[in-house]
């Protein structure tokens, strides 16, 4: 599958600590664990002597240890010590493979197989003047193309979060561009009248949106509201959609926030967020079918629904078909 060529994310990096971690990727259990450096490592989650889940082990002496005979890999994958033959050497054969892993944006990115693919870009992270926050994890029982579609789509604001991002008086979507990228798509000039933008809106106003498809399953937004409409003096906001694959019709999802906002809160920023998500989420569930059709005569489009069509043929380019049908 492509998709395995690609990076994903798949736990917080603070998550992989003393002991290791189960996760699950593209229908894979993998275990993630440190070694004393520090070192993030992803493995299969099967020990190869029995085929125990490594993940229920533990850490000892700078190794993992299989739960079941107490089979201890060091972090080159190599067995090093199995206590039935404790003056056996193990051969190079007794080892368990392993993925590239990396920490990137808050989080533990994995790829499966090789590739020339980078992370994807978030160009926010960079900006010292933001506060980065990470939200979730938000398991969601629907494909990971679907909930990049839901990102950038504006015209469900007015229904599924009235009152907050949008409203029933303000629904038309004015004509916006969208143009293809070597990693994804842009759209530009996206406009929503929004009672609440974001925390710290003190009015109503028209708020500008860009967004970025920088992979498959990630999307970046940022939103400029109007002057004088935010408390917060020269406000700007940017937020990363990072989502993990786990299987066709589950996903789990993080968004990355950065903002102009130094004062509030983890918590209060954060639960703005699940707000907004919350809202979204049961819609999400509903849809039929959970993963997104690519043939775009497979359901009905117009004008307001260009970025989403344009992501459709940018799956359909790569050749992703994880989450699509």
């Amino acid at each position: 599958m492509v998709e395995r060529q690609h990076w994903h994310p798949v736990a917080a990096a603070e998550a992989v600590a003393a002991q290791p971690l189960a996760v699950r990727l593209l229908e894979e259990d993998l275990v993630l664990w440190r070694d004393a450096a520090g070192v993030l490592h992803a493995w299969p989650d099967r020990c190869p002597h029995r085929g125990a889940k490594l993940s229920m082990g533990r850490i000892v002496d700078d190794r993992i240890e299989c739960p079941y005979h107490g089979w201890q890999f060091a972090p080159s994958g190599r067995c090093v010590h199995v206590p039935a033959l404790p003056a056996f050497t193990p051969p190079a054969t007794h080892c368990v493979p392993s993925f590239e892993a990396r920490e990137a944006h808050g989080l533990a990115w994995v790829r499966l197989a090789g590739g020339d693919t980078d992370l994807p870009a978030f160009a926010a992270e960079d900006d010292a003047r933001l506060r980065k926050l990470n939200c979730g994890p938000y398991v969601v029982e629907t494909s990971a193309p679907r909930l990049v579609e839901n990102f950038l789509d504006l015209s469900h604001f007015a229904f599924v979060h009235e009152g907050w991002l949008g409203a029933r008086t303000a629904t038309a979507i004015d004509a916006y561009a969208v143009e293809e990228l070597p990693t994804g798509l842009r759209a530009t000039g996206c406009k929503a009248w929004q009672p609440q933008s974001n925390l710290h809106s003190t009015a109503p106003a028209q708020v500008e949106y860009t967004y970025e498809v920088t992979g498959p399953y990630t999307a970046v937004l940022t939103k400029i509201p109007e002057a004088g409409s935010v408390a917060v003096a020269d406000w700007r906001e940017s937020i990363a959609l990072f989502i993990a694959p786990v299987a066709p019709e589950r996903s789990v999802a993080w968004f990355r926030l950065a903002v102009a906002d130094f004062d509030s809160p983890d918590d209060k920023l954060r639960a703005f967020q699940d707000t907004i998500f919350r809202q979204d989420q049961p819609v999400l569930e509903s849809q039929s079918p959970r993963r997104l059709p690519l043939d775009l005569r497979a359901e009905l489009h117009t004008a307001a629904d260009r970025a989403s069509s344009a992501y459709r043929r940018y799956l359909s380019r790569l050749g992703i078909t994880f989450g699509a049908c």
